[in-house]
């Protein structure tokens, strides 16, 4: 399957994931819906090199990394080779069901002015069970999958979210490479959620697509729970409130940041990973300065209000706790008069 001008450009990041990347391509090759390209960017795997060829009638292109770049830079390399107007970012281990293209043509169409979806995420062992519904922003900086462990016939419409998760998220591509794609800095975790609400401060909401689904095994390469998650999160989550959080939100919600950094600071002697969590901190503070120069870049190109920020953010200290969804009923006439940005040249050379 070879198109000129693909619809969709579905980049995979893998980096010694083979078992799962075999059996997430066999699921791209039985996708109802054919109009899309594929583009693999291994980040310097020390497992043998899969044979695409035996994936018949699917348009792969492989780019292997001579280092790991990380997730954000693979996927803004990924992108640069892209095709298509769309931009799906799909994790080896996220797994899609055979209708899960044809759902976001469906969303697409449903939705014409809106340039950022998510997919429903359920666990790749028990699809019964909700794997994450849409990344949620909440006013003391941290960021989660809303719903995960829940039933997943608790979301059965499409919703407002914050940011979709990119283990399966979906991108107008003009608009992912006019925001610079993915923060290469952060090398990986957050790095969705700073794009996503990027895409925010633009003017765009995120709709989740409740029928768009995957199943996703989630940290099937560095393990749930590991120092190499603790730190990137813990570090890269401090940056994206630098970056994001606009105006007098900013000064509001900067104490109830701190406040949660010592909090997570004193959890964290009985959890055995200070050493960690001080180490994220000390080399987010001191990368502090070129941060702020994002900032300053990115609030400067803002269009959306602080209100209309601050709307979408979570306030609920119960739902931060439960890890609950977040996700708000969509205004259809709201939606879908949101700026459609005319297409923009040029790559990511400036990530």
């Amino acid at each position: 399957m070879t198109h000129a001008n693909p619809e969709f450009s579905i980049i995979i990041v893998t980096y010694n994931s083979n078992d799962y990347l075999i059996e997430c391509i066999k699921a791209l090759v039985a996708q109802r819906s054919k109009n899309f390209e594929v583009i693999i960017v291994d980040n310097n795997s020390s497992e043998d090199e899969i044979n695409f060829h035996n994936f018949n009638y699917l348009d792969i292109k492989l780019i292997k990394l001579e280092k790991n770049f990380g997730f954000a830079a693979a996927n803004n390399i990924g992108a640069r080779r892209a095709t298509g107007k769309w931009l799906i970012t799909l994790n080896p281990d996220a797994i899609p069901e055979d209708n899960w293209l044809s759902e976001i043509e469906v969303g697409i169409k449903n939705y014409p002015k809106t340039r950022i979806f998510g997919s429903k995420q359920l666990k790749y062992n028990n699809p019964s069970k909700l794997d994450g519904a849409g990344d949620h922003y909440h006013c003391t900086g941290i960021a989660w999958r809303g719903g995960e462990g829940d039933s997943a016939e608790t979301i059965l419409e499409d919703v407002v979210v914050m940011s979709p998760c990119a283990a399966a998220a979906i991108y107008y591509r003009d608009i992912y490479v006019s925001l610079g794609g993915m923060a290469e800095d952060f090398f990986c975790y957050y790095e969705d959620v700073d794009l996503g609400l990027r895409f925010r401060l633009a003017g765009h909401k995120t709709i989740q697509l409740a029928g768009a689904k995957v199943r996703h095994v989630g940290s099937a390469t560095a393990g749930k729970n590991s120092k190499f998650i603790k730190y990137y999160v813990s570090r890269n989550r401090i940056w994206t409130f630098v970056r994001c959080v606009p105006g007098l939100l900013f000064v509001v919600c900067l104490p109830l940041l701190i406040l949660s950094i010592l909090t997570r600071l004193c959890f964290s002697i009985l959890a055995g990973d200070t050493s960690t969590k001080l180490k994220a901190l000390i080399d987010a503070f001191r990368r502090l300065f070129w941060i702020w120069n994002d900032r300053k870049i990115i609030q400067k190109a803002r269009k959306s209000t602080v209100l209309q920020f601050g709307s979408d953010m979570t306030w609920s200290i119960g739902k931060l706790i439960l890890r609950s969804t977040d996700g708000r009923p969509i205004s259809p006439g709201k939606v879908n008069k949101e700026p459609g940005f005319p297409s923009q040249a040029g790559g990511l050379d400036g990530c």
